[in-house]
């Protein structure tokens, strides 16, 4: 594919607010989870979770505004402004929206149909109806900023951000916009987490073990459950120097996964991990290193690690980052920035949780801070229900 630049990042993440902050929060490599103070979890096998702290959110957006978001268009407009100003101004009018999240306005929703209930038509708050689709941030973010081209939310799980990036990459590529928006956005919630609870997805403590996400490690028993949003700027032709270029991308379904798991078709991760190198037009040698979706859950990690295994001979070094700030739609867009922060710092991230790996794994995941060089990043991310986005960043236009 034609490449794409990558111009300007915002980041709102648990444990740090702005490119900077994520940054050093990456190149130390501790896990930015806490027990939850939002909401009683004392009937829960799980009590940690990814949390957003101390953001300031009228820093970004104006108060009679605010009054009219949720949390989810909140962190979703506050990183599309640090993108803005990071890269350094405004974007054309004609540039699109892309945004990707799994569960979307959950508690808004919640709340919304509780005052229904309640107080009845008349005097449910209309603020939180309109806040109750999935697409509100998006539509917060080109309203705020102008973007009166494309708008698109994606919901395919976890790789909910991947396919954004991946449908904004290619209506650039074509000449639809100049430029777009994109990211992921997520909300720990009551609601989300007690659900994810009770199925057993979340890490949890056990006889010698605490609780925490251990990607790729043989110890796994669940994801860390993380919100926040981050979002970049990409443009066909840039204004300043990128941070990286969107290469490639590969795309594939996972047919064994039932709806609501992963399943065993790893022959699935290899063709989408496969394509992307080939859009990207390179070879497997060329790959320095992937960003895996590891998320510490005993199903996916194992699919994904016998898929790298399986389709490189060499396997590059590999980084889980979801030990860090867990997993969801904000957590497919922090690991992509996490990707382009290691090409442009040149320095492969710590995979923090990772202890020891399965007998069968013949790869051991990048364990500290690790500098380059780096040309060339695989990023996957591979959905519960069995779909799979993979793409390519390249430090060079070409």
């Amino acid at each position: 594919m034609t490449r794409i630049a990558i111009t300007g990042i915002g980041v709102v993440a648990p444990g740090a607010v702005g490119i900077e902050a994520f940054a050093k929060m990456m190149c130390q490599g501790r896990p930015a989870t806490a027990v939850i103070d939002r909401f009683d979890t004392a009937e829960s096998r799980a009590h940690t979770a990814a949390l957003v702290r101390d953001f300031p959110a009228r820093d970004f957006i104006p108060p009679l505004k605010l009054r009219r978001m949720n949390t989810l268009s909140r962190y979703a407009v506050a990183a599309a402004r640090l993108a803005l100003d990071d890269r350094g101004g405004p974007l054309a009018a004609e540039s699109g929206v892309a945004a990707g999240t799994v569960f979307g306005p959950v508690q808004t929703s919640a709340d919304y149909m509780h005052d229904y209930v309640e107080k009845g038509a008349a005097l449910a708050p209309p603020q939180l109806f309109a806040e109750s689709v999935a697409n509100a941030p998006g539509s917060h973010v080109a309203i705020e900023f102008g973007l009166r081209g494309f708008n698109v939310t994606f919901t395919q799980r976890e790789s909910s951000a991947l396919a954004a990036l991946m449908y904004g990459a290619a209506q650039i590529a074509r000449g639809a916009v100049p430029s777009a928006m994109i990211g992921g956005v997520e909300e720990v919630n009551e609601i989300v987490f007690n659900v994810l609870d009770s199925i057993g997805a979340l890490a949890h403590a056990e006889e010698g073990i605490e609780e925490c996400a251990r990607p790729f490690d043989r110890r796994r028993n669940g994801m860390v459950f993380g919100e926040g949003s981050a979002m970049i700027v990409a443009e066909a032709e840039p204004r300043r120097a990128p941070y990286a270029w969107i290469s490639g991308f590969g795309i594939a379904r996972d047919r064994t996964a039932s709806i609501s798991d992963w399943g065993e078709g790893h022959d699935a991760v290899v063709a989408a991990m496969r394509a992307a190198i080939d859009d990207a037009g390179l070879s497997l040698s060329d790959i320095d290193a992937i960003y895996a979706s590891a998320n510490s859950t005993r199903r996916a990690d194992r699919l994904e690690y016998r898929a790298i295994q399986s389709l490189f001979h060499h396997v590059p070094a590999v980084v889980g980052t979801k030990g860090v700030f867990g997993e969801y739609a904000a957590a497919g867009a922090l690991q992509l920035v996490a990707a382009i922060l290691a090409l442009r710092d040149q320095t492969l991230h710590a995979t923090a949780g990772f202890g020891s790996g399965n007998d069968e794994m013949r790869f051991v995941p990048v364990r500290q801070t690790t500098p380059g060089p780096l040309h060339h990043i695989l990023v996957n991310s591979i959905s519960a229900g069995g779909g799979i986005v993979c793409a390519v960043l390249s430090r060079e236009a070409a």
